[in-house]
This record gives structure tokens, C-alpha cells and sequence, in this order.
């Protein structure tokens, strides 16, 4: 995977979703088979629920985690990015919920890309390289 030099912040163009639903902050890394995002926890987070992120937000986290990876696909071709939607959810595992101002990041690895559906495996981490979630996701690319 690639590191990209500077983070990518400007990520609006690049996901489907629009505030208050954006739960990815910046682009640090990305190659045809593995993207990494970051997240800072806020208390004004629509998930953001018992001073943590909640385990719904966690999911949205990962599944627009595979968006920026389609976005950021496309906009390297000169294309908007695609409308998509979960299809299905495997294997969640969830070892702790990230508190209030906590970082995390998320690493997806496309296992599979067919047809507008993509498999992913997909680790969130805090800033001390501790694992937070994992799931392995079915993307839709709808448009």
C-alpha cells in the first residue's frame, strides 16, 4: 500500500455521504487493493453516544472507509464518485468503542471486486496499533 505524502482532508467529492453522516476524516494511504482512513471522535458525531462512538457508527466508519476507496478511484480518473450502499456484513468483531477525541484508523483490503460488488476485510485501530473492530463487508456500487 502507499502511503500518500500528505494526508487528503478534502474528502467531500470523494464519498457519497454528506455531514452530519461523514464518519472518515482524511485519505493517509491507497493502492487498487488497500485504503486507510482516519477518524476523529467528536462529541457532535450523530453515533457518538456514552462518551464513545457507537457500534453502528463504528460499521458506517468502515463501510465509508471502502467508499473513499471507490471515490478516490474515480476521481483519479476524472470521474464523480458512485453512489453504493452495504450488502452485507460478516465476521463483526468489536473489542472496544473509541472515546471522545480518540483517532482511529481503518484499513480496508479489497479481497474481491466483481461487477460493482466488492469483499473487503476491514481493521479499525486506535493510535496505540490496538485492533478496535474488524469485519469483512460486501460493498453495492449503485451509479
Amino acid at each position: 500500500m502507499i502511503l500518500l505524502k500528505k494526508p487528503i482532508t478534502n474528502i467531500e467529492n470523494l464519498i457519497p455521504q454528506k455531514s452530519p453522516f461523514v464518519m472518515v476524516d482524511s485519505l493517509i494511504g491507497f493502492s487498487s487493493t488497500h485504503v486507510v482512513s482516519t477518524f476523529k471522535i467528536l462529541e457532535s458525531n450523530i453515533f457518538f453516544e456514552n462518551q464513545t462512538l457507537s457500534e453502528a457508527g463504528l460499521i458506517e466508519n468502515m463501510a465509508q472507509t471502502v467508499a473513499l476507496h471507490t471515490g478516490y478511484d474515480y476521481f483519479t480518473k476524472g470521474q464523480p464518485a458512485p453512489t453504493g450502499y452495504i450488502g452485507a456484513i460478516k465476521e463483526v468483531q468489536i473489542s472496544v468503542l473509541p472515546q471522545l477525541d480518540e483517532i482511529i484508523n481503518t484499513e480496508a483490503h479489497i479481497l474481491q471486486e466483481f461487477m460493482g460488488i466488492t469483499l473487503v476485510e476491514i481493521t479499525v485501530s486506535n493510535a496505540k496499533k490496538e485492533k478496535v473492530a474488524s469485519s469483512v463487508m460486501k460493498t453495492v456500487i449503485t451509479s
